[in-house]
Formats: C-alpha cells, sequence, structure tokens
C-alpha cells in the first residue's frame, strides 16, 4: 500500500507582511503594522495552515517579511500552537527571519519552546549613517545585543544577512563591516548588492539625480565579501549565500553544500515542491505554482469566508519548468550534476542546452566536463543574465 506521508510536501514558506516602517529599498510586499490586522492576519494564517495540514510534512519551514519578528508573543503562540495541534513542528530546519529591534529573551525562548532552531537577522549594516540611508529601525548596537540574546537562548544556528553598494558606502566602511561581522562567528552569511527597484524611494532618488551606481566599486565589493568569508572559514554554496561546514575542514570542499547551508533555500534552488502561505506567498506543487493576493485585507476575507487566498495559478510545461531549475541551480556553485538535473527533472542538460552551455563556456563564464556543468568564479557575477539563456 502507498505510504501517503511520502507524497507530502515537506517545504513550507510562511510569509509575514508586517514591519515597523518601510525601508527605503524594499520592493517585496510589506507594510507598517497595525494591531487590529495583524490580530486578523494570524487568524486567517491559522485557517490556510489548516486547509493545506494534511499534503504537509515539513523538513524546513522558513518565516520571511516583511518582520516575521515584530508579531508579538501572544500572536507567535497563537500560531505556534496552531501547527503544534496540525502536527507541523518538528522540521530539521525552522527559520524565522528577525529584525534586531525586535528580538526579546522571552520571544527567543518562546522559539526555541516550540522548535524554532535557525534565525536569520537582517542586519544590512553596522555603519549607523547607513542604517538612517536605509531606513533601518534598529542600531547597530542592538545588532549585538539580540545576536547575545539569541545565543543565551540556545540558538547554534544564526545567519546574518549584509548589504553592499548602499548610497555612499565606502570600501572602508563595508571591509569595517565585514570584520565585525566575521567576529561574530555566525554560522552562516547572506549578502546582497543593493537593488533598485520599481516603486521604492531608492529608486526614486537614484532616478532624481541625488547618487550615482558605481558598477566597479560593488564588484570590487563582491570580491572583498567572498574574501572575508573564506578567510573567516564559510563556504560559498550560492551567489550570496556563505555558510560554515561541520563535516569538514577542508577548503576543497566549495563544489559541494556545506552542512549549515540554508536547507529551505537549496530545497527552491533544487526544484522542490514547496507550500507558500500568507499575503503575496508563491508555492510550488505537483507542478502547479501558486501566488496568493499581494493584499493583507483581501488576503484575510478570503480566508474568513473558507477560501484559500490565490490570486493566480499556473501549470507550468514539463521543459519550461525544466528550464526554471537548470536557471536557478546555476545560482549555486556546485551548478548541475548532469545525472542529478536528469533525476529532477526528466531532461538532460547536454541535449537540451548544449549550445547555451557551449556559449558559456566561450565566454568563460561557465566550466563543464563530464559529470556537471557549473558557472565560474566569473561567471557568477553574471548568473541573473546566463540563467535567462536557460529559460524555455
Amino acid at each position: 500500500m502507498a505510504n501517503p506521508a511520502a507524497s507530502r510536501i515537506a517545504s513550507l514558506y510562511i510569509h509575514v507582511p508586517f514591519c515597523a516602517q518601510k525601508c527605503e529599498y524594499c520592493a517585496f510586499y510589506s507594510e507598517a503594522s497595525s494591531g487590529e490586522l495583524v490580530n486578523r492576519y494570524v487568524a486567517a494564517l491559522v485557517q490556510e495552515l489548516e486547509i493545506v495540514a494534511a499534503e504537509l510534512q515539513p523538513k524546513t519551514i522558513f518565516c520571511g517579511g516583511g518582520t516575521p519578528s515584530i508579531l508579538n508573543l501572544r500572536q507567535w503562540e497563537t500560531i505556534l500552537r496552531a501547527m503544534e495541534k496540525l502536527n507541523l513542528l518538528g522540521a530539521e530546519e525552522f527559520t524565522v527571519e528577525c529584525n534586531p529591534a525586535t528580538v526579546s529573551a522571552d520571544k527567543a525562548k518562546l522559539f526555541r519552546d516550540f522548535g524554532i532552531n535557525r534565525i536569520s537577522m537582517g542586519v544590512q549594516s553596522l555603519n549607523e549613517s547607513l542604517l538612517d540611508r536605509l531606513g533601518r529601525i534598529h542600531s547597530r548596537e542592538m545588532v549585538f545585543k539580540s545576536f547575545d540574546v539569541l545565543r543565551q537562548a540556545g540558538f547554534e544556528n544564526l545567519n546574518l544577512d549584509l548589504m553592499f553598494a548602499i548610497p555612499t558606502q565606502t570600501m572602508e566602511i563595508w571591509r569595517a563591516t565585514l570584520n565585525e561581522a566575521m567576529a561574530m562567528q555566525s554560522e552562516h552569511l547572506s549578502s546582497y548588492e543593493v537593488i533598485y527597484e520599481d516603486d521604492t524611494p531608492l529608486f526614486e532618488q537614484l532616478k532624481a539625480g541625488e547618487f550615482s551606481v558605481n558598477e566597479n566599486l560593488a564588484c570590487e565589493m563582491y570580491e572583498e565579501l567572498i574574501s572575508h568569508a573564506t578567510n573567516g572559514g564559510f563556504h560559498q554554496y550560492e551567489i550570496a549565500n556563505f555558510a560554515r561546514d561541520l563535516k569538514s575542514n577542508n577548503p576543497t570542499i566549495q563544489q559541494s553544500i556545506p552542512s549549515l547551508a540554508c536547507k529551505h533555500n537549496v530545497n527552491y534552488w533544487r526544484g522542490g515542491s514547496y507550500h507558500g502561505l500568507g499575503p503575496s506567498a508563491t508555492g510550488y506543487v505537483r507542478g502547479v505554482r501558486t501566488k496568493n493576493w499581494s493584499n493583507t485585507q483581501l488576503y484575510c476575507e478570503q480566508l474568513e469566508k473558507g477560501n484559500r487566498a490565490i490570486e493566480s495559478s499556473e501549470e507550468l510545461s514539463p521543459l519550461r519548468r525544466a528550464g526554471e531549475i537548470a536557471a536557478f541551480g546555476l545560482r549555486m556553485n556546485a551548478g548541475w550534476p548532469f545525472e542529478e538535473f536528469k533525476q529532477t527533472t526528466g531532461f538532460d542538460l547536454r541535449h537540451e542546452w548544449s549550445s547555451e552551455m557551449d556559449q558559456l563556456a566561450g565566454r568563460s563564464w561557465a566550466s563543464r566536463d563530464a559529470e556537471k556543468f557549473h558557472l565560474t568564479h566569473q561567471g557568477l557575477r553574471f548568473a541573473d543574465a546566463a540563467a535567462e539563456m536557460f529559460l524555455r
């Protein structure tokens, strides 16, 4: 007899759309929090969890936002107790994104009590004037304090999230931030270049000529990031992600995935299925991609009527999905072993994408051998352009 648990979805993403205030660079769906709407959202999220619970057996859970840690103790307890009742706890990796200004000892203890075992802290910078520039609500002091609070609560898997190429950020400031981040000895480091997206204050300021973008400096900052992280004992496993490896001290392990890599994100990059809950969340289950309404009010109304709050869903053709999986997987240093790609998608990279691979190798952006195809150090810098070539 078939085991129903075997076909259950093993990854769950939960979007918390609230923030204390909107950051200057943020294009994610989020809004300033207001008491009554937050309570309505929590009740609606619990209803959405109830609808999908039978299809889930999470090995990885990721609560992103917005600022998930902005929910108060009572709201968090409501969500976690509902998950406990629905047998959704006990994931191997359960991550919550936190803003350093909204971490408390009580919240950290509650998280630990319910099996949350990984915190991703949105630090962005350790320079006061840049934190102001980005519209962040925390100070550098809060970063160190919150980090200590989480360590004291027993968290042994912490990620620091940094940004570079911020307007007015100099190489000197970036080096100082990296030095301090390395000294904190986190298990994971994510670091993204500032992207100027439409409808963000930062993009409007750029258009108005208040500052200009220095591409060369951004490239140098990226190189500095890789060198600091590598010297600090991290292994780069994706363009913007670095993790420690408890299996080995051997630096040649770069091609594989370090043990403290974010398993939830690796599932995305490797084309795995996942349920996405909360306003604006996307999911990918049994060949169908869904997207929830990017409107908290509407999200709540739909669930209060007993419906999923899905705005759109599309079934991807197997070849189109395989192209996406190829593109996502190339963000990882390990690239795609040909056999693994074939097992995942049913397609052979060597047949369907042979000329694209040749073009990238010809530009020195990629390297291929009998076993696998991966982007080179230079190619990773242009991974988005490379990835587009694989989309069908």
